[in-house]
């Protein structure tokens, strides 16, 4: 693949150590504004969200200057605009694809999910917005986000509380919630809340999967087990890894790690009988954002580690589990990269890196 074999703009670090690797950071491209999410297609080629709208391709070696066509409208304030993309599992024969973004209507935006094709030189064609995490709300903060498919080919989106705590815990209401929807965005009959009575007096929605999220900004599956890993953020500290369970509380914001950012208490609990404590807490906070397990060959010293990048956090994450407990983790490219967005393994084995900036880049770790 040309794109991952001979890039044309290139900028090597010095070789980099790591306590199971020695690797290289380079550069790929410092020509996005405010990227947030990728997608490798199957010829190697990258799609790259732009928050403030725009869906880029970079390709042979360099980003293509002109934007894909056919891009919904967003609504880019704030934290909000075009954020995650996800390739359908059967994308190499249906070129369907999925685009998460802040979605303006009557009474602010939402979290929006829609569906559209992917056509070469003819950009996105039959874009259906198939969910949204209602009520919308004013503001611009906690879209929450991020977009996976299990194994059995349903689809787990991420939805912020939007800055408004006691949505997560509201069962009829989508913010602060994960979840899970067919390709098509209809509700599977399985998912832990369909059927279910009211509770607290009010019936919740079926699409649920969990509850009690903050504003999480990273999912991703388990090669081998198959179980989804979430991080959110919390607020001045209380950041989470979360392993997620059907129909789980994860507590926020009547347990929680973090205080509120004037200092003022949020709640005097950690922890609460019936709700799901996390893997692991960060205090202070270090902003988590992108989840990725690794999986390939060409970091063996790496193999079933988790990454997640950072946004108050010059960094990126790498944490080894044991099983569903949490052992250890070490910080890479300390101080060479600024408020790392997402992070993914590409097809070729390698580690590859968006950072949030008006000059935001594509970078990518390789071994030394």
């Amino acid at each position: 693949m040309a794109l991952l074999a001979a890039p044309a703009i290139v900028r090597a670090q010095a070789v980099l150590k790591s306590a199971k690797a020695s690797y290289r950071l380079t550069m790929l491209t410092q020509d996005l504004e405010h990227p947030w999410g990728m997608a490798f297609l199957p010829d190697g080629r990258l799609l790259i969200t732009e928050r403030p709208g725009r869906l880029r391709l970079f390709a042979n070696g360099r980003l293509e200057r002109a934007p894909i066509g056919g891009v919904p409208r967003v609504q880019a304030s704030g934290q909000g605009g075009l954020l995650d993309i996800c390739l359908h599992p059967a994308f190499a024969e249906n070129r369907v694809l999925y685009l998460t973004y802040a979605g303006p209507g009557d009474g602010g935006a939402a979290t929006v999910l829609a569906r559209a094709e992917f056509r070469d030189g003819g950009g996105l064609r039959n874009v259906q917005p198939i969910f949204e995490a209602l009520p919308r709300t004013s503001g611009g903060l906690h879209f929450g986000s991020r977009v996976v498919f299990d194994r059995a080919g349903l689809l787990y989106l991420t939805a912020g509380e939007r800055y408004q705590m006691q949505r997560a815990q509201r069962l009829d209401d989508l913010g602060g919630k994960v979840v899970r929807l067919r390709d098509d965005g209809s509700i599977p009959p399985d998912n832990p809340f369909v059927g279910r009575a009211p509770i607290g007096g009010v019936t919740p929605r079926p699409e649920i999967f969990t509850y009690g999220h903050r504003n999480p900004q990273g999912l991703a599956l388990h090669p081998t087990t198959g179980r989804l890993w979430l991080v959110e953020h919390g607020p001045r500290g209380g950041d989470e890894l979360n392993l997620l369970k059907p129909g789980a509380n994860y507590g926020w914001p009547l347990a929680t790690h973090g205080i509120d950012y004037n200092g003022a208490i949020i709640s005097p609990n950690k922890s609460l009988p019936g709700m799901e404590d996390p893997v692991r807490v960060w205090v202070p906070s270090i902003s988590p954002s992108g989840l990725a397990f690794y999986s390939g060959d060409r970091f063996p010293g790496w193999k079933g580690s988790l990454f997640t990048g950072a946004l108050s956090n010059d960094a990126l994450f790498r944490i080894e589990l044991d099983g569903e407990r949490y052992l250890t983790e070490e910080r890479l490219i300390v101080d060479l990269l600024p408020s790392i967005r997402d992070v993914r393994q590409g097809p070729d084995g390698l580690i590859y890196l968006l950072t949030r900036s008006n000059s935001g880049g594509l970078y990518r770790l390789e071994p030394a």
